[in-house]
């Protein structure tokens, strides 16, 4: 009889749950239960064509709005795709909102992790906020909306109801759980989409997770980026959980914890090396493995860094496309002190971020420890919602050299290739404007402003190239200090006091590239400046050669420790007609002037006439 009665209630209390029997309330109560999250939201490598939508040149409206509810804050911005600059994936509006997903998760004490009701109802205001922006005042198509979630969604038991109150406060805006290996690819192509063609060991750090994967552009894998993703390996260690287990009580969970993070890191270098042999022969190579990091962890790791630069103040106001060198970046203990005894504001970290740092650095410790050899390591500025924009587009653009988009129209490659005639003609050295992709940006601006005084010119060229366009992919550091070189020697390279340290700054930034590549900023300046003396007006390359051209030849000075540039400059009569050919000289008298350490390299020209 009582075996009979005990199995009675336990069927009965096996169909019900404690709050129903006990009547114990929820907060959550008030949400209708919904289909689990993965199978009403869920983004996968395998259903992410039919639910991702894709980019179309036709449409009338180019505008697109993205929401990235993140561990550690929500992030907003629309993007304008417009062609024929589509690649450039231009941002016109962003914002974040300092909004902890994962801390709010925490914050839940025993059983599964729940979000309160307070910050689902605050979630489900600010994603409404962000909708209204996009829509009624940048006129973003509603379809053209997307919002997806990350890890704090992923582990959320009740992710249902936070769907549910952004659903009730913006119907038909739909937010998409993406998969880990979806995360991985977004990731990583946002942070691929700064550069042409990279190649390395790519890494992702937020707040509730990290990824690992493995980029080879330079290949003829069409689908790469998929491969990356599938290989790739997503550690549930982001720096806002992992800054929550370095403070726990429990020594041996914290040790328990850190384990399985370095061994989780280790095995997923292992078997992207067993994926890519090529990573495996980088990796055993004395010359390394090249990295790239995104996400708010590891820029404030790179920001970190760049306040401690050699170079200091550093000269680039921007944390995306920052390179160090494998040496360099693994001075974790040294960026810890500075963290520590460092009390003013340190550019590019907020107060939250240099309150996570320990648990930044015990990531890239981590990482040091799985990757052999390292030999540089990239910041990139971009994220999840480049890599989503730029999963939309075709291969063709996706692929493109964003300096293509950048420059002005190919009309200039024929002013390029006259002033790249300067250059000797067994000169293979690529650290110029031309070898790095920047000739007809260069050659536009030759004849900008040419009513302002030089003075103010020379001192607009620095700011303005190191500051335009803050987040444009393809524009390196390295790149960025030679043309703001280039063009400061344009308008005659003197600079006021106030400008001289970003000067001398900036040209030891190009020496880290190349130990010549300041010299010869300096003396494709002095041709532009030379070109425009001959030509006061921009003209089509047909009639600037009918008045000017130039040969070069470079011999090695007698002491090895220099060099000399010789340059015929070959002048039509009447476009030297008035000219003091002093003035044209003086030019490139300047660049053997520059700085002492250059001394030993010479520019000397010879002017004939144009027959």
């Amino acid at each position: 009889m009582i075996f009979a009665l005990l199995l009675i209630l336990f069927l009965w209390l096996s169909n019900s749950s404690w709050s129903d029997i006990f009547n114990i309330s929820s907060p959550y109560s008030n949400y209708p239960k919904m289909a689990s999250t993965a199978s009403v939201n869920g983004v996968t490598l395998d259903n992410l064509d039919e639910v991702w939508p894709r980019w179309n040149p036709t449409d009338s409206n180019h505008l697109y709005a993205l929401v990235d509810m993140g561990s550690n804050g929500i992030r907003f911005s629309i993007s304008d795709l417009s062609p024929p600059q589509t690649r450039l994936l231009k941002c016109l509006y962003r914002e974040r909102a300092a909004i902890s997903l994962f801390d709010a998760l925490s914050e839940s004490s025993g059983g599964p992790l729940l979000f309160p009701k307070e910050t689902i109802t605050l979630v489900s205001e600010t994603l409404a906020r962000f909708h209204a922006i996009a829509v009624n005042d940048y006129g973003v198509p509603p379809h053209h909306v997307t919002v997806f979630a990350t890890e704090a969604m992923r582990k959320a038991g009740n992710a249902a109801a936070m769907l549910q109150a952004i659903e009730a406060e913006v119907p038909g805006l739909a937010v998409k759980i993406l998969d880990g290996q979806v995360e991985t690819l977004f990731g990583s192509l946002g942070a691929r989409s700064a550069f042409s063609r990279p190649k390395g060991l790519f890494l992702d750090l937020g707040g509730g997770s990290v990824q690992m994967t493995y980029l080879d552009t330079t290949g003829q894998d069409a689908d790469y980026h998929i491969h990356a993703a599938q290989a790739g390996k997503s550690l549930p260690f982001g720096a806002a959980r992992l800054i929550k287990i370095l403070e726990h009580k429990d020594a041996d969970f914290k040790t328990n914890e850190m384990s399985k993070l370095e061994q989780g890191m280790k095995l997923a270098f292992a078997r992207l090396c067993e994926t890519y042999p090529t990573l495996a022969t980088e990796s055993k190579d004395t010359q390394g493995v090249d990295i790239y990091l995104c996400g708010g962890g590891f820029r404030g790791y790179g920001s970190m860094l760049m306040h401690n630069d050699p170079i200091s103040p550093y000269p680039i106001p921007a944390i995306g496309s920052y390179r160090v060198s494998g040496q360099f970046f693994a001075k974790t203990s040294h960026m810890l002190e500075a963290n520590t005894k460092f009390k003013k504001k340190i550019f590019g970290m907020s107060k939250r971020r240099r309150a996570q740092f320990p648990a930044i650095v015990t990531v890239v410790e981590a990482l040091i420890s799985a990757v052999p050899h390292i030999r540089s390591v990239t910041f990139c500025a971009g994220g999840n919602r480049e890599g989503a924009l730029m999963i939309r587009l075709p291969h063709e653009i996706r692929e493109s050299d964003p300096l293509d988009c950048l420059q002005p129209d190919a009309s200039l490659q024929g002013i390029v290739d006259i002033l790249s005639s300067a250059l000797p003609a067994d000169y293979s050295n690529p650290k110029t404007v031309f070898g790095l992709g920047l000739g007809r940006l260069f050659a536009s601006k030759i004849w900008s402003n040419t009513g302002d005084d030089d003075l103010a010119n020379a001192s607009a060229a620095l700011h303005s190239a190191i500051t335009e366009h803050p987040d444009c992919p393809g524009l390196s550091h390295a790149a960025r200090a030679v043309t703001a070189l280039t063009l400061c020697a344009r308008w005659g390279g003197s600079v006021t006091p106030a400008d001289e340290q970003l000067l001398n700054n900036l040209r030891a930034l190009a020496d880290t590239v190349d130990p010549d590549a300041v010299f010869w900023a300096g003396y494709i300046g002095a041709v532009g400046a030379a070109l425009a003396k001959l030509a006061p007006t921009v003209q089509d390359a047909h009639q600037l050669g009918d008045k000017v051209q130039f040969r070069s030849t470079v011999e090695q000075s007698n002491d090895n420790k220099g060099f000399r540039v010789r340059l015929n400059l070959q002048v039509s009569e009447t476009a030297l007609r008035g000219i003091d050919t002093g003035d044209l000289k003086s030019h490139f008298e300047l660049v053997s002037t520059q700085r002492e350490q250059d001394s030993g390299k010479k520019a000397i020209v010879d002017i004939t006439a144009l027959l």
